[in-house]
């Protein structure tokens, strides 16, 4: 600026200069400002102002210990914005003028400034046990302190508005419903029934039963809904399965006129705890419908063969020998099912025979002897075979005295049964062997396993209905030779020339 004021009058020639200073002598000049507006020196001086000005944005937060609730609200942040505030001080700075400049501050909204409706919510989720019912099934109780661990927070976002969802966490409510459906859930069971064979009517045994499964995701969201809505009660939800046959089903109705099939096995001699088994495993399928077209499963009829579900301990085959074990005698009646099956000219799905050939199953009359056994050992080795007329079929089992009766009703089609069987490559069973067990008294000889030749038995099958051969079957069974083995007391007398080990 003096650069420009000493230059007047002093450039050009002499008359310039001189005419020039005269002008000024007697009208002056104006001489404009030169203004240097340094940003980067006002940039230090507004981030200065800024560290006192600036406060971050603070989201809403809840935390709880155990079932204490805390809520701390939220903060709008806010921020000196130096640009747009360095464009505003320009004008007033370039005219050399006073002026008031307004900070330019921007506001950053946290996306949740209140969450005291959900704590609001939370403390009344909190205030009470949740109870789980199932009606007249009972009911289960989650404590508040569980309920807490259980809780799970969501950020619902619409537009520029964001509130924070509460819910219970689905993962930890599956693991709590999950051993809730092995107890509640049941099959849907057919009414049982048994053939008056004098009126040719059902004589009801037992009404049905209605099926149903937990829907563990449909009583999630049930169990949302309603804790948020306020209630501290939720009804789990069930899927329901009606049975086929209901205790008002006629014997016309399901197509069940007559036996069509009928036999009996023997268990002379057998022990107090085979007979209870016997009995225990064919009462499972007393008054059982098999639908048309169903394959029965054994298995699935009997379920799990434990001390807890009525069974005894007895002697079982087990690998290549006898042995204590629970449930021993159901193959009585799953020899005794597969003779009806057999001999009702049903198609035989799956049947495993023993491994050596068992006494019981070739005593008393009529008996068909080697061959006709079938072995179950659940859930590994099955009986399955499937009725395959367009009429149920009804089963019955009696026991009387040594004795297993099973009846097949349903409706005759005309089928019959024709087999024959051959027997081949006998084996004698080795000698009796003797074995010393310490736990035995003095003098006591006791028999663990019985003797048994061995022997292939090839049994045809054919049914035939109206002179057209329905089904033919080749069973084949290889029986091993079993030796008796006897247990001793120390110091016991053997029989002369006893085999020992």
């Amino acid at each position: 600026m003096a650069s420009n004021a000493l230059s007047v009058g002093r450039e050009g020639n002499i008359f310039r200069q001189f005419g020039e200073q005269l002008s000024v002598w007697f009208s002056g000049k104006v001489i404009h400002p030169i203004v240097i507006f340094d940003q980067q020196r006002a940039k230090d001086f507004l981030s200065r102002l800024a560290a006192e000005i600036d406060r971050p944005k603070i989201e809403a937060h809840l935390s709880w210990q155990g079932i204490e609730l805390e809520a701390t609200p939220g903060q709008i942040g806010r921020q000196l914005n130096i640009e747009a505030t360095l464009a505003a001080l320009y004008e007033p700075i370039s005219r050399m003028i006073d002026s008031q400049i307004d900070l330019v501050i921007d506001e950053i909204n946290p996306l949740v400034l209140d969450a005291s409706a959900q704590a609001e919510l939370i403390e009344e989720i909190l205030s009470e046990p949740l109870i789980l019912s199932a009606g007249e099934e009972g009911s289960w109780t989650i404590q508040p302190q569980d309920l807490a661990e259980m809780l799970h927070f969501s950020l619902a976002q619409a537009d520029q508005n964001a509130e924070y969802q509460v819910s219970l966490a689905p993962n930890q409510l599956m693991v709590t419903l999950t051993p809730l459906s092995i107890e509640l859930d049941r099959p849907a069971q057919n009414a049982r029934f048994i053939f008056n064979d004098d009126t040719k009517e059902l004589d009801l045994l037992r009404p049905e039963v209605v099926g149903r499964m937990l829907n563990i995701q449909a009583s999630i969201s049930a169990i949302q809904q309603d804790l948020l809505s306020g209630k501290h009660e939720v009804d789990l939800v069930f899927d329901i399965e009606e049975p086929q046959v209901k205790k008002d089903a006629t014997a016309e109705e399901l197509g069940i006129s007559e036996p069509v099939s009928e036999v009996s096995t023997y268990f002379y001699d057998s022990g107090s705890a085979r007979v209870h088994n016997i009995s225990t495993a064919a009462a499972a399928f007393h008054g059982l419908l098999v639908a048309p077209g169903e394959t029965l499963s054994m298995a699935e009829v009997i379920g799990d063969i434990s001390l807890d579900t009525g069974y005894a301990e007895a002697l079982i085959i087990f690998g290549d020998s006898t042995i204590e074990g629970v449930g021993g005698g159901v193959c009585q009646v799953s020899t005794t099912l597969f003779r009806a099956a057999f001999f009702g000219g049903y198609p035989i799905v799956e049947r495993y025979p023993h491994a050596y050939r068992v006494g019981y199953y070739e005593q008393g009359p009529n008996s068909p002897g080697p061959g006709l056994d079938a072995t179950v050992f659940i859930p590994i080795v099955d009986f399955k075979f499937t009725n395959d007329r367009p009429s149920w079929l009804l089963l019955e089992t009696y026991i009387y005295g040594n004795q297993l009766l099973w009846k097949f009703y349903s409706a005759p089609d005309g089928r019959q049964v024709e087999w024959t069987k051959k027997e081949t490559n006998k084996v004698e069973a080795p000698e009796p062997l003797y074995k010393e067990n310490p736990d035995l008294p003095k003098g006591e000889i006791r028999q663990i396993e019985w003797q048994a030749d061995g022997l292939d038995v090839i049994i045809e099958r054919t049914v035939i209905r109206d002179n057209q051969i329905l089904y033919e079957d080749r069973i084949i069974t290889n029986y091993e030779p079993w030796r008796a083995i006897f247990e001793y007391g120390p110091g016991t007398k053997l029989p002369k020339d006893a085999k020992t080990e």
